[in-house]
């Protein structure tokens, strides 16, 4: 009985001694999930409406705006979509509706890109584009170029480089000075690299230009000027695509 006793109040001792070691532990592991929590509620947001240039190369200003595609001023709006899937801009994983800039564009068309989409008349092939001229008002753009990202599960942010490219050819074809562009990748469903995504397009956008400028010199070409192009991105998302326009910038500069 005695040694009964004695072990008994030798596990208290024990378990009593331990008591520290696991309440810090206790509260490490609290701590963490704490930060979890505070790193995803946290996410930094800038205010719709926000623009900045973020740097100059030959003459084109680069500019930052956070806007969606419907309500973005400019002479020519160029949006990106892929292939056509079932509610693919409606659904997760696209970003809710009231984030979505490609379902605020496609109801502001009242359905006609959707619809363009899913007859297949704009079947959304890498590369592919289609002009819209909308009735007046319903954008804040007068033109709106589409420009096909292919099929979502090959993508990858290199093919960014040859639609900006796209782009860029287009708006000197139309001869407008200026035009916005929205990736609309993460409006999609894809979770890309928002950095690496919003540089390769400022290299497609200066690399074309550079090829006109090119082309001019050679008597090529008649000369065409773009001064500005304006780089849409969503509120959580409008600092890191700025990193990578300033760095894609800076390749041009060295």
């Amino acid at each position: 009985m005695r040694n009964y006793k004695n072990n008994r109040v030798l596990r208290a001792i024990k378990i009593r001694s331990l008591l520290p070691v696991l309440f810090m532990l206790l509260l490490g592991t609290a701590g963490y999930a704490q930060q979890a929590v505070t790193a995803d509620t946290t996410v930094k947001t800038t205010p719709v409406g926000t623009s900045k240039i973020w740097g100059k190369v030959d003459g084109i200003a680069i500019e930052g705006l956070v806007q969606g595609p419907s309500a973005a001023e400019s002479p020519l709006q160029v949006a990106c979509v892929f292939e056509y899937t079932e509610g693919d801009i409606f659904n997760p994983p696209a970003l809710p509706a009231a984030l979505n800039g490609m379902v605020h564009l496609d109801e502001a068309l009242h359905g006609q890109i959707t619809e363009l989409r899913k007859t297949g008349k704009f079947a959304g092939h890498a590369l592919e584009t289609i002009l819209i001229t909308p009735a007046k008002g319903a954008l804040k753009a007068p033109r709106l170029l589409l420009i096909g990202l292919g099929n979502r599960n090959n993508f990858t942010p290199d093919l960014m480089t040859s639609v900006a490219s796209v782009a860029t050819r287009e708006a000197l074809n139309l001869g407008v000075s200026s035009f916005s562009f929205a990736s609309d990748i993460k409006d999609g469903g894809i979770d890309s690299p928002t950095a690496l995504v919003a540089g390769n397009v400022t290299k497609g956008i200066i690399e074309a230009y550079r090829t006109q400028l090119y082309l001019h010199k050679n008597n090529l070409a008649a000369p065409k000027k773009i001064t500005k192009v304006i780089l849409l991105a969503g509120p959580a998302f409008f600092v890191t695509a700025g990193e990578g326009i300033k760095e894609a910038i800076a390749s041009f500069h060295n």
